[in-house]
């Protein structure tokens, strides 16, 4: 259930640096935006919460965390909305890409050309989306058997320790709940926010695949209206 974890430990070291900290305060910033749309006051909307809980862990400044709640207020944030592609990608992974943009017709042939340069191919409605099942995930920074055996007992589907972090996996009606759970045992959470996760994985353990699978996924993170990119793969070597 793990999914791409050394991928996905190569992107937070990627985001933490000052080039790439712009961007993802960008993208950050429309998923609070899109979140916003459904009510400003985060004790109310649990989407806000999770998005603001996300923005902080990633240092994201206060001001900015507020600049763009406000943006619900701007006439034009109800064409501000969610969208989501999907495709295929080198080594025949599937890749669900989450956009949340205020102009389709911008961000498909960008998604599309970040796809198609890098040896993918965009992939009909459905035919990628039933390998992954919608999940809430939640990093937490704890390790040991007694802070597993604690977030199983708050309601917890399943929990993978790795480095010093447990990554908790929930069912996505669950989130909120299970988030609040973790609270209360005083456990420390990272972020929290529903996924696309993977039912199988597809191991990578030719180097020129793995190589082409980074390039194709660098294309779609360095987009600014793709808010979260999913995938079925693990590079093992």
């Amino acid at each position: 259930m793990s999914g791409h974890s050394k991928w996905s430990t190569i992107k937070r070291q990627k985001e933490a640096t000052d080039a790439k900290r712009g961007a993802v305060f960008t993208k950050i910033g429309n998923q609070i935006a899109l979140a916003a749309k459904g009510g400003t006051d985060p004790s109310m909307n649990s989407s806000l919460a999770l998005a603001i809980e996300k923005a902080k862990s990633a240092n994201m400044p206060a001001v900015n965390i507020q600049r763009a709640i406000d943006r619900v207020k701007d006439k034009n944030a109800s064409a501000f909305d969610e969208v989501l592609y999907e495709a295929y990608g080198p080594g025949g992974i599937g890749i669900i890409i989450e956009a949340a943009t205020d102009n389709k017709n911008r961000t498909f042939p960008e998604v599309r050309t970040a796809i198609t340069k890098n040896g993918g191919t965009m992939a009909d409605s459905g035919s990628v989306a039933f390998q992954f099942t919608r999940k809430g995930v939640i990093r937490v920074k704890a390790s040991g058997e007694d802070a597993l055996l604690t977030i199983l007992d708050c309601g917890a589907e399943d929990a993978i320790e790795d480095e010093g972090e447990i990554t908790v996996y929930t069912l996505a009606g669950n989130l909120a709940k299970v988030r609040q759970s973790l609270k209360d045992a005083d456990l420390e959470i990272i972020d929290a926010e529903l996924q696309y996760v993977a039912n199988n994985i597809i191991e990578i353990s030719d180097a020129e695949v793995a190589r082409k699978v980074e390039k194709i996924m660098d294309a779609l993170d360095d987009l600014d209206d793709v808010s979260n990119v999913h995938s079925n793969f693990d590079i093992t070597i």
